[in-house]
């Protein structure tokens, strides 16, 4: 093996906050909470063992219940829901780990039979497949339109769960404005027909996402908020329009605000987007990679790439959900384990989630032959 000593395994800093490293845990769901959305004690081992990262992510937490997408989802809303996370932060932090949540709003991206609640939306405009509930998958409802009064509450549910979130033990929280979800569906046009000063133009359509994120910073301060976003990304039914006008427009809105950092998912260093991102946005950008395969190599690749385009760290999902130790694994180029989508979600148990196996201390290059021979290399 051959050791790396590239920048990512320099030291970084958020605005408060040190970072042994540059790679962070992206926040991945993975339907592991209770049926009220509190984490559980498989949920603290999960995050302990990947506590090398330089920041872990949290999956989404939703900030009330109508937000909830899936089932066991995890919450950031009740007391209970405070309390089992904290048995994650204390289990990371003993491990010497750091950790930010997500909170995340399903908007469209729900269900009753999942919530009890009909989903709320900008505009009354289904998601176009079916959604998974405790029932299997069914076709989605049609979201109830929010009232000025919704978004009001709505922005104010997003505060009070990121002052949850500090209370629970993380460092900060990171505002979900990617992947389809609510304010996501604000941004884009076809899921945002709104004709009042939440839709048309652009600058009507970064409003939501900009008040949530500018009163999550006044509630907890600008230095532990993060805010994810995904140019251009079709999921969920998602057509967004004008992609190289919203999100320049966004990084100029809150630019000044001081946030922790700007996270872009499927980061491409060659679109116009990234550099228009780039050049606007003066803090900390998080970049997600698009990785074309999941090797040590096209890990170490593709990452070197988008740190050399200017972003500062760089979020890893799949990589660190199969490889608990993926920090020592990239730093001595050893191989990776490889993913088994099967229990990836909906599944429950450590079967695909706490049972993927680290490098020993010290292994010789024929015994990580022998424990990675039939996986990704």
């Amino acid at each position: 093996m051959t050791q790396h000593t590239t920048a990512l395994f320099e030291p970084a800093r958020l605005p408060g906050l040190d970072l042994p490293n540059r790679l962070v845990m992206a926040p991945l769901t993975r339907n592991r909470a209770e049926a009220d959305g509190t984490p559980t004690a498989l949920m603290a081992t999960y995050y302990a063992q990947r506590a090398s990262a330089g920041l872990i992510i949290a999956e989404a937490a939703t900030p009330n219940a109508v937000g909830q997408t899936y089932p066991n989802i995890t919450a950031v809303h009740r007391p209970a829901h405070v309390a089992g996370w904290r048995r994650v932060t204390d289990a990371v932090r003993e491990a010497g780990g750091r950790m930010f949540l997500q909170l995340q709003h399903g908007g469209r991206v729900g269900h009753p039979a999942t919530s009890g609640l009909t989903p709320v939306a900008p505009s009354p405009v289904p998601l176009p497949e079916t959604i998974f509930t405790p029932e299997g998958h069914q076709p989605a409802p049609v979201p109830r339109e929010m009232t000025a009064e919704d978004i009001g509450s709505t922005v104010a549910d997003f505060a009070k769960a990121a002052r949850n979130a500090l209370d629970a033990g993380f460092e900060g929280v990171e505002v979900h404005s990617a992947n389809g979800h609510l304010l996501h569906q604000f941004l884009a046009r076809n899921t945002n027909l709104r004709t009042d000063g939440y839709g048309g133009p652009v600058a009507a359509r970064i409003r939501f996402t900009a008040e949530v994120t500018e009163a999550v910073a006044a509630e907890i301060g600008a230095e532990r908020v993060g805010l994810r976003v995904s140019p251009g990304n079709t999921v969920n039914g998602i057509e967004e329009g004008e992609t190289e006008e919203i999100y320049p427009a966004l990084a100029e809105r809150l630019g000044g605000l001081g946030l922790a950092y700007l996270h872009l998912v499927y980061a491409d260093p060659d679109t116009p987007v990234f550099r228009k991102v780039r050049a606007a946005w003066p803090g900390v950008i998080v970049a997600n990679p698009v990785l074309k395969e999941i090797s040590t190599d096209g890990v170490l690749r593709a990452s070197e790439e988008l740190l050399a385009a200017g972003a500062d760290l760089i979020a890893l999902g799949r990589p660190f959900l199969a490889n608990p130790d993926l920090v020592t694994r990239l730093r001595l180029g050893a191989p990776l384990n490889e993913m088994r989508d099967r229990y990836f979600m909906y599944v429950g148990g450590a079967t695909g989630y706490t049972d993927y196996p680290a490098l020993d201390a010290s292994p010789s290059s024929d015994s990580i032959v022998a424990l990675d021979g039939d996986r990704v290399a």
